[in-house]
Parts: structure tokens; sequence; C-alpha cells
């Protein structure tokens, strides 16, 4: 690890917050990253603070936020007594995920209940399952 104050390449940055390259030039192109200074040639000049950045979006991104979700809390980071308007989104993820899953759950229901009555020995023209699929009124 650099010492404070140093300035990383894109590389060195990627390694530090345990991402690739290509990710660093993502978030940097959607504007997830604070602009980098360059160097007299043009080269970014990353500090520790982007790698912080980096691992703010990927815990965020493990929660199920999306990136536009991701810029909007980032911003937030900054504003005085945003706690109830992070809260908000946060309970709103919330309601996401648990419409989410009783979907996934209606979905599992419906496969059981295909699966079982799928003769497994018979043709696959008998084959519930095959024509549920096909069915076009469902």
């Amino acid at each position: 690890m650099k010492p404070s104050g140093e300035t990383l390449k894109t590389g060195e940055l990627a390694e530090m917050a345990g991402v690739n390259i290509h990710t660093v030039r993502y978030y940097e192109s959607r504007g997830l990253l604070p602009e980098p200074r360059r160097s007299a040639s043009g080269y970014r000049q990353y500090g520790p603070e982007h790698a912080t950045y980096i691992r703010f979006i990927k815990r965020a991104q493990d929660l199920g936020f999306t990136l536009d979700e991701i810029r909007e809390l980032l911003s937030l980071r900054v504003v005085p007594g945003a706690g109830a308007a992070v809260r908000a989104r946060t309970s709103g993820k919330i309601q996401e995920i648990d419409r989410k899953i009783e979907d996934l759950l209606r979905i599992r229901q419906k496969l059981v209940e295909l699966a079982e009555a799928c003769d497994h020995h018979g043709s696959p023209e008998s084959c519930l399952v095959l024509h549920a699929l096909e069915d076009q009124t469902n």
C-alpha cells in the first residue's frame, strides 16, 4: 500500500479496491467516482479515497442497489441530516426485495405443482410442464 498522499495509477487503485481496471473505468464513466487529478502528461492520479468509493459501490451492489441508486446514496453522504433520506431509500429497497421474494415463491410453487403433475416415465407429449410452457393463454 502506498503512503498517504501518494497517487495511484488505475491498476493500483483497482488492486487496492479489489476490482479490475475495467470496473474502475466503468464507475468513472458512470459518474460514480470523483474526477481524479491528472498528471502533466494526462494520466489519472487517484487517491485512497477513490478505493473507499469503489468499496462502497461494491457493498451497495451486494445489497441489491442499482448503480443509479448508488449514485444517489453517494450524493447523500455529503448532505447534512440525510439520514431520513437514506432510510427511506433503504426501506424502498426492502419493499422491492420483498416483492421479488413473493414473485419467486409464487414461481417456485407453480414449478412444484407442474413437476408433481408430470409423469416422469411418460412421453414428452404427456408432460404437463411442457404443455404449460407452450400454453399461450396463461
